[in-house]
């Protein structure tokens, strides 16, 4: 599984050339703040929103630490998508939030 750290991602979204970012948190969770721009599905509809993916476009996944998104990224690989989890999730995160 490949995976990238947080301090890189946020690097990637303050030079604009983040991939499409996915929070698989659930709504509550994103109370305590989002990376801007996040699409968010929660992870237990991860498989039933596949359809809303493109399988073009490879995806950072995000959770609050990192064991969700690592399971969606499992998922998201096993059915052809490209996907790379953000290690220590929202609890590493120091870039921008909305």
């Amino acid at each position: 599984m490949k995976e990238i750290s947080a301090e890189e991602v946020a690097q990637l979204v303050a030079d604009k050339v983040a991939p499409a970012i996915i929070d698989v948190r659930e709504t509550e969770e994103l109370e305590s703040g989002r990376i801007p721009g996040v699409i968010h599905i929660p992870l237990g509809l991860l498989e039933f929103r596949l359809q809303d993916l493109d399988k073009k476009t490879p995806y950072i996944v995000v959770c609050r630490s990192g064991g969700r998104s690592g399971r969606a990224v499992q998922l998201l690989e096993e059915r052809g998508y490209t996907a790379t989890n953000m290690i220590g999730g929202m609890l590493e995160w120091t870039g921008p939030v909305e």
